[in-house]
């Protein structure tokens, strides 16, 4: 009862930014509760498919998701999870605690990067639109950002939620409410995969699963109702916080 209550209050967290959060579930249930990494990572990541269902189904009726550009993105990240998740399996307990705090702080620097300078800077509007209007380029845009994204989530066991936002913000050039309710559609692939990879080699507890899902499932849909509602400026300092404390807590 106690993880399907935190499971809860984190998924209202997770559906307000648009996160499947898989990085900070990680971090909550190897440090609070004393869960193996290994089984933490599959057992999180494939909890974010039904995380980022619900999130995105909510995102969907609030007109904040590009369908074209997730699901196009969201192909080429469920290859890079599937070989990421099969990479995982050798990697050492310590180091992959390791390696997966840092992309967590890595990401969390990223995101404050974009929202104080600004990734736009590094691709102008008509970049984007060029991306968003050739095919060759559409498809050349989604598969890069995909399987990047894609192979960092199936080997650290986290959604690469701001890599996505970054991706879609300076590539496709979406707002930053648009590329939130995106980006929980691109990690529906991605976690499905990349929990299928994990199940694959017995890093998945179906208990453990089941609590993550019901809990992160319900908090996430009602967090994204207030995505639009809320400052814009609340929005961007959560984007930031989420990953960086997740990251600290597993160091710590």
């Amino acid at each position: 009862m106690i993880v399907l209550c935190t499971m809860l209050v984190i998924g209202l967290l997770l559906g307000f930014v648009g996160a499947g959060g898989s990085g900070f579930i990680i971090a909550i249930l190897t440090e609070v509760f004393g869960i193996p990494i290994h089984t933490a990572l599959g057992t999180s990541l494939a909890a974010m498919v039904f995380t980022s269902l619900s999130g995105t189904l909510s995102h969907l009726r609030e007109r904040n998701t590009m369908v074209k550009i997730g699901l196009a993105t969201g192909l080429f990240g469920a290859v890079g999870a599937f070989f990421g998740s099969r990479l995982a399996s050798f990697i050492p307990e310590s180091e992959l605690k390791f390696f997966t705090a840092g992309m967590l702080i890595l990401s969390a620097i990223l995101l404050w990067i974009r929202v104080k300078a600004g990734f736009g800077k590094f691709a102008t509007q008509k970049f984007a639109e060029k991306n968003r209007s050739s095919k060759s380029r559409f498809w050349m845009t989604a598969a890069g950002i995909g399987i990047i994204t894609g192979l960092l989530s199936g080997a650290f066991g986290i959604g690469s939620t701001p890599f996505i936002q970054i991706g879609l913000l300076v590539f496709f050039g979406l707002s930053i409410q648009l590329s939130a309710g995106t980006t929980m559609l691109v990690i529906i692939p991605i976690a499905l995969v990349g929990g299928i990879g994990y199940y694959s080699v017995g890093f998945l507890d179906l208990k453990l699963f089941a609590e993550v899902v019901i809990g992160t499932i319900i908090g996430s849909y009602i967090g994204a109702k207030f995505t639009t509602r809320l400052n814009p400026m609340i929005l961007k300092i959560a984007m930031v916080a989420v990953p960086l404390i997740g990251g600290i807590i597993l160091l710590i």
